[in-house]
């Protein structure tokens, strides 16, 4: 199974209590979710709850799981949509991975995360939020993997004004393993304005100049032969049917579900009346020039005007699909998990949340938390998180080897505040595996790691 409970010796009776517990109050039914949505609260803000009704979010590792989802708002690095990335959780340590990308108004974002075949009862939260400066992120969507029966958990929504967005991953409570993360961006208008073509045919964009820069283009023009129909991008009703001296024979589509305004200009043929429902594809009349375009080839001009807003570029709703990425070639390294050091003596340059290519020593080491075909989403050891090329790092080898000359406290993090691990006894045999803050990294001989004072 890929997600498991930690089995270390001293923790299977309290991780079993643990258990049973969030089993209680973690499971939801799909009636339980729908109830939910018309709450207007989330899967995660739910398990948020039932942490503190158990009294588990108080105790130490339900901190550190609220803190993780907090930090994952704030922290948050910028990544070029599409993303293909494969990332896991460790069940010691809670973590959230969040994922911000710019967006425009009219784009529909797709997000699609998969667990692999096994996997069963733990659940994974995926919240998308829009980022505003000066204020807290605002909910966009959620859902959680128990409303799917095949580990896969798949939504899309429009965004409604430019700006950027985050994407939160977190699992819950002691769940290990790996996810894998689509998240990729296409027109939220399905359908073309102008049958048989594509935005390949767009040959004049939003804000061209017009009349000798008296006005500018609000619209796009999308070039065809006389006579191809021109088609409903959406359902809706058919609110206007008229000839104007700069649209020509024009006619507006309202669309059902938005209430926005579609605008088809320069027809040859108007094939609909006013008050008439159509659908998606349903021909509307035919390209041609008239109007203000009679000197010029034929070609349709579409516009998109929204109430409060008037017209707005139509690109965003038309630009085909982003192909998402390939997965990760068959021979190339896994590092998920690992620890990376820079190839050879040269420094990484990582670029950490607000940081473009920070230089990194050679001997520190970076914890792998999701691996991409190109680069790897990285930890560093103060806990910065960031994306390093793949090819600039290789999985850290010691650096030397020898035996611990007295008991030795092991932390958790390379800090004078941070969490004892262990103590490890003299003379155990440890590798050094990097170096950071005065602190190194060590692995002991049964693969347990930790950093010390040495």
């Amino acid at each position: 199974m890929l997600f498991s409970f930690p089995a270390a010796p001293g923790a299977r009776r309290a991780g079993g209590l643990l258990v049973a517990l969030l089993a209680l109050f973690s499971s939801c039914s799909k009636t339980q979710t729908l109830s939910a949505l018309f709450q207007k609260t989330t899967p995660h803000d739910d398990y948020a709850r039932a942490l503190d009704r158990a009294g588990l979010r108080t105790a130490a590792l339900g901190q550190r799981w609220q803190a993780a989802a907090e930090q994952a708002l704030r922290d948050s690095l910028v990544v070029p949509l599409p993303v293909l990335e494969t990332g896991y959780f460790r069940a010691e340590q809670p973590t959230a991975a969040s994922y911000r990308y710019p967006v425009k108004a009219g784009e529909q974002v797709h997000i699609r995360l998969t667990l692999p075949p096994g996997t069963t009862s733990p659940r994974v939260f995926v919240d998308a939020f829009a980022l505003v400066p000066g204020q807290r992120p605002a909910l966009l969507k959620w859902a959680a993997t128990d409303t799917t029966t095949a580990g896969t958990l798949a939504y899309s929504y429009r965004a409604d004004e430019a700006g950027q967005h985050l994407v939160r991953v977190q699992a819950e409570l002691l769940a290990a393993g790996r996810y894998t993360l689509r998240l990729w961006r296409g027109p939220s208008l399905t359908t073309f304005p102008v049958q048989g073509r594509t935005d390949q045919a767009v040959g004049s964009f939003w804000g061209a100049a017009r009349d000798g820069g008296a006005r500018q283009h609000e619209g796009v023009d999308i070039f065809a032969p006389r006579g191809t129909p021109a088609v409903a991008a959406v359902a809706g009703t058919i609110t206007r049917v008229a000839e104007t001296a700069i649209g020509g024979r024009v006619v507006w589509l309202t669309e059902t579900t938005t209430g926005q305004h579609l605008y088809y200009a320069h027809l040859d043929r108007q094939l609909v009346q006013p008050g008439q429902q159509v659908r998606p594809g349903d021909v509307l009349g035919l390209v041609g020039n008239t109007g203000n375009a009679r000197t010029t080839v034929p070609h349709l001009h579409f516009g998109i005007y929204q109430s409060g807003r008037g017209a707005v570029d139509p690109w965003p709703f038309l630009h085909r699909a982003d192909p998402v990425p390939a997965g990760l070639p068959a021979s190339a390294p896994n590092y998920l998990s690992q620890w990376v050091r820079a190839r050879g003596k040269n420094p990484a340059a990582v670029a950490f949340a607000g940081l473009a290519g920070a230089p990194l020593a050679a001997a520190t080491p970076l914890r792998v938390l999701g691996q991409q075909a190109q680069r790897l989403r990285v930890q560093a050891p103060d806990g910065r998180l960031g994306y390093v090329a793949a090819r600039a790092v290789a999985a850290a080898q010691p650096l030397r080897r020898f035996a611990l000359p007295a008991e030795t406290e092991i932390q958790i993090q390379p800090s004078a505040g941070a969490a004892a691990l262990a103590a490890w006894p003299a003379r155990t045999p440890v590798a050094v595996l990097g170096r950071a803050s005065g602190y190194a990294l060590l692995r002991g001989p049964a693969g347990q790691e930790g950093w010390a004072k040495i």
